[in-house]
């Protein structure tokens, strides 16, 4: 269990939340594992089986408490409301901004500072870490490139000015994405992102990661109460999550690409993973998604310290909190969005 933001996040598979008085009590069998008074929670997220009783979900619903259920995995479920409920007027908000140019790009632009932010620090960890192995000059100049550009993002006003700063780092980044891959090299190599088919065995992984990270992304927004399928950058496509691909931006590079360069670089996934279609798409194999996934859970169980509101947490948590924030900056509790910068 652990609560930021005003927000309950249960994360012991096997806990059940219910109400003693005016307390929220999280158990496993007849053991009581935490109690937090309910008038001071604004969300409470269950990523457990054994679910909420019915008084819990009725008190949450009389006093306007956000009560989301998620898999384990991850994967948004349901979310109680009551007759009285702020996420109407959150989603208003969030449609006017949407239709707003101006205002969509105030906050894309800092979702966008955070992932070239990430991906340069990616790369300068990569020359910390590993100077004699790699090219140190390719990536230094990259480095300087995603540096140099931090400005301009920050200073865009226009959604397609930004979304042109987006595409010339990502293009510098990817340019040098080789280089970060230090093992298998004959096997795992990087000649440019290709997505619709992937055509190696490291897009197909990058491909494949970005799907769970989006889902994720899905489910955090749909938590707190905001339309994924609603964007500030990414623009209304029936069937896409437009505001879920909006906030997996800033998580790229530091959760996601960092996440397929550990599973190659410590020989996790390996050539057999993959197999080669007669039209040149390189995909997983089933054995290689169930290895893929099982490291992906133990991932979002580390811990780290959010650089923003300075509390450990487990990565799988930061997509939440980031929604969570974003929630708050069209509430205007917070000047601006925050995105997420890597440290």
């Amino acid at each position: 269990m652990r609560k930021l933001l005003n927000t309950l996040f249960v994360t012991t598979v096997d806990a059940y939340v219910s109400l003693d008085g005016e307390n929220v009590v999280i158990q496993r069998g007849e053991d009581e594992l935490a109690r937090f008074p309910l008038h001071t929670l604004e969300n409470i997220v269950t990523f457990t089986y054994p679910g909420a009783s019915p008084a819990l979900m009725g008190a949450c619903a009389r006093n306007s408490i956000n009560l989301c259920f998620c898999t384990p995995n991850g994967r948004f479920l349901a979310r109680t409301t009551g007759k009285s409920n702020g996420n109407v007027l959150l989603r208003r908000t969030q449609y006017r901004i949407a239709d707003d140019a101006v205002a969509s790009c105030r906050i894309a632009k800092n979702m966008i500072f955070g992932k070239v932010y990430n991906a340069r620090w990616s790369i300068e960890r990569t020359i910390r870490d590993n100077g004699l192995r790699i090219d140190q000059e390719k990536l230094q100049t990259v480095s300087a490139i995603l540096q140099n550009s931090l400005f301009s993002i920050n200073s865009a006003t226009e959604l397609d000015s930004l979304r042109g700063l987006e595409g010339e780092t990502a293009a510098a980044y990817f340019s040098a994405f080789d280089e970060l891959i230090l093992n298998e090299k004959a096997e795992f190599f990087f000649r440019g992102r290709s997505r619709r088919p992937p055509l190696d065995k490291v897009n197909a992984m990058l491909s494949f990661v970005y799907t769970l990270l989006a889902n994720d992304c899905t489910a955090a927004l749909e938590a707190v109460g905001l339309d994924a399928y609603v964007g500030f950058l990414h623009r209304d496509r029936p069937g896409r999550a437009s505001l879920a691909s909006d906030l997996m931006e800033e998580l790229r590079a530091c959760f996601a690409d960092r996440f397929v360069l550990t599973l190659i670089n410590n020989k996790v996934i390996k050539a057999k993973n993959f197999q080669e279609r007669e039209s040149g798409a390189v995909i997983m194999t089933d054995e290689g998604c169930k290895k893929l996934i099982k490291a992906w859970q133990e991932r979002k169980r580390e811990e780290i310290t959010h650089p923003f509101i300075k509390e450990k947490m487990a990565w799988g948590l930061v997509p939440y909190v980031q929604a969570l924030l974003l929630a708050r900056y069209l509430r205007e509790d917070l000047e601006e969005y925050p995105p997420f910068l890597w440290k």
